[in-house]
């Protein structure tokens, strides 16, 4: 595919091993780098879709994305994401769920886990809410962490939209879990929307049983 080799090639041309690998180490060694910071890689990525504009149709861009993720390199990962939300946002179709899904339990951790959540899966599910029903619980329950994170964070960027029952309920079934991950996100999200409601938030864990880092990130923004 000639986007993705021509990505690799300006990749490969800017990679830095001594950057490469600190980065790994700060990824605890689960990736392999180029090295390469996020601005740098945000300006090759630009360069290669500009180069490629003409070609970049939804069914490319989702086979470009895959493509990525295939790739041992996080900085490619990234830039698939990146890809992703700028080519399909507004313009997802239904099925494009197992597409979401892949993604998220493909090359886990938080630092794509979360971009996902807030920017691909939020805004799918803003296209189609009436998919949370059937998605969310699903991803709640799913013994894949992720999956869980996923769902407690997937309104982060959705401000007076957010369903705050909803949120609560995913909080609350995961309330006692052990996982620091999740544990964060039920402060993060909590937090998130304390800029919203921050009485109902506050209301919330003053009356839910929260594991003490999940109740200090929630509060943090509330007086």
């Amino acid at each position: 595919m000639k986007f993705v080799s021509a990505l690799k090639y300006k990749f490969e041309e800017n990679a830095d091993a001594e950057q490469a690998r600190a980065m790994e180490a700060y990824m605890k060694d689960l990736f392999s780098f180029y090295g390469i910071k996020a601005p740098v890689r945000k300006t090759l990525l630009k360069e290669t879709i500009n180069r490629f504009k003409a070609e970049l149709t939804r069914d490319h861009v989702i086979r470009i994305v895959n493509t990525l993720y295939q790739d041992l390199h996080r900085e490619l990962h990234y830039c698939a994401i990146e890809i992703a939300d700028r080519y399909l946002k507004t313009k997802y179709e239904v099925n494009d769920l197992h597409f979401i899904e892949k993604l998220i339990t493909t090359n886990s951790w938080w630092d794509s886990v979360d971009f996902i959540a807030k920017h691909i899966l939020g805004n799918y599910l803003l296209q189609y809410p009436n998919q949370i029903p059937k998605v969310i619980p699903r991803f709640s329950s799913s013994k894949d962490m992720w999956l869980n994170r996923s769902a407690i964070l997937f309104q982060l960027g959705y401000r007076d939209k957010t369903d705050p029952e909803l949120l609560f309920r995913l909080c609350n079934a995961h309330k006692s879990s052990n996982e620091f991950f999740i544990k964060k996100a039920i402060g993060w999200a909590l937090r998130e929307y304390s800029k919203i409601n921050p009485k109902a938030v506050k209301d919330f864990v003053s009356e839910t049983d929260l594991r003490p880092l999940s109740k200090k990130e929630a509060l943090k923004r509330v007086t």
